[in-house]
């Protein structure tokens, strides 16, 4: 565990059951992506920052963990603003680019909404331990524990995963094969980590099996999951979000239901 993980995971978020972390992001995302307005977004994502500093995150951290999202958000409203629906005054058209007024709103709606909905999700699972996951999968949702305990080795694996990838780059590097050719390269190491991960895939379902993880009968936990009043403010507290994003933007007339008719 690295030291940005056990300062997560010691904020207030991180004695949660992550199975509510899961009710709370969709709390979040299913009335945003039911619609697409600036209105809801901008409301939501207002309401999200003036709560991400109760998550328990220093500001270090949380532009560290979505650093990606606020890159990739604009990039998105970028795309939508040249190639989006053209509609209202028509301020370039060149080629395949058509920038309207009508792709411009598109574009802030579109950026708006992909932030109010991965930055929460991102914060939320920033504390989230694999093991602790799959007992509130296991013992809360009653999900089967084959499908569980089979997630939770594959979480576990992806550490091993980067540090082959290390292992292998430096190997290449010290035959003196990664100075040239990078596709070739990287088209070698992938197809190398590929069969090592093949490998060590069945070692693990076979000493899985050896340990009785795929016994029939009722499977027992070593430790509890609790789901109790925390963990449902959680869920109210994602709901109520949704819930003042919805109205403001049906009282300003902005409300746009994507799934609904023309």
């Amino acid at each position: 565990m690295t030291l940005l993980e056990s300062r997560a995971r010691s904020g207030p978020l991180a004695g949660i059951n992550p199975v509510a972390k899961l009710g709370a992001a969709a709390a979040l995302t299913i009335p945003l992506v039911l619609t697409l307005d600036p209105v809801s977004a901008g409301v939501a994502l207002v309401l999200e920052l003036l709560l991400f500093p109760f998550a328990g995150l220093g500001w270090r951290e949380f532009w560290s963990r979505t650093a990606i999202v606020w890159v990739l958000a604009p990039l998105t409203a970028v795309t939508i603003a040249l190639y989006g629906e053209t509609s209202g005054t028509v301020y370039v058209d060149w080629f395949l680019v058509r920038i309207s007024e009508g792709s411009l709103q598109l574009a802030l709606a579109t950026m708006l909404r992909v932030l109010a909905i991965a930055l929460p999700s991102v914060v939320l699972f920033a504390t989230v331990d694999p093991t602790d996951l799959a007992d509130g999968l296991g013992q809360v949702l009653r999900l089967p524990a084959r499908f569980v305990m089979g997630g939770l080795a594959g979480l576990r694996m992806v550490g091993l995963f980067l540090d082959d990838w290390r292992a292998l780059e430096l190997a290449r590097r010290a035959r003196g094969v990664a100075d040239r050719g990078r596709l070739r390269r990287f088209a070698g190491m992938a197809f190398a980590l590929l069969v090592l991960s093949i490998r060590r895939g069945a070692k693990l379902s076979t000493a899985m099996e050896a340990r009785g993880f795929g016994a029939p009968g009722q499977r027992t936990w070593a430790r509890p999951s609790p789901f109790g009043r925390r963990e449902w403010m959680l869920i109210a507290l994602g709901l109520t979000i949704a819930a003042v994003a919805i109205v403001a933007a049906v009282a300003t007339g902005a409300w746009n239901f994507i799934l609904g008719p023309g």
